[in-house]
């Protein structure tokens, strides 16, 4: 949920949306099978970010996106053949 009480234009809501759903498939492996909702809180600054499509918007959303995502679901272990031929578990 993107509120225009944080975003106020349509542009910067929908280049947020597009940084979650980005994110939130990278982890969608790790994330247990049901509805996941990610809520806007606060706002971003239009001082800071003039622009809805600039890097520096998109970077700062990303890595709050990143944080909250590592929170709530574990990295996923990576299953790798070993030489003898059982599996070994990597982290």
């Amino acid at each position: 949920m993107v509120p225009k009480r944080w975003a106020k234009r349509a542009v910067t809501r929908n280049a947020i949306k597009r940084q979650i759903y980005s994110v939130g498939a990278e982890f969608a492996p790790a994330l247990q099978a049901r509805a996941h909702l990610v809520r806007l809180r606060a706002g971003f600054d239009r001082a800071e970010y003039v622009s809805a499509t600039s890097t520096a918007l998109k970077k700062a959303v990303r890595l709050e996106l990143l944080q909250l995502f590592t929170r709530i679901a574990p990295p996923v272990s990576v299953l790798v053949p070993s030489a003898v031929g059982s599996a070994e578990v990597l982290p």
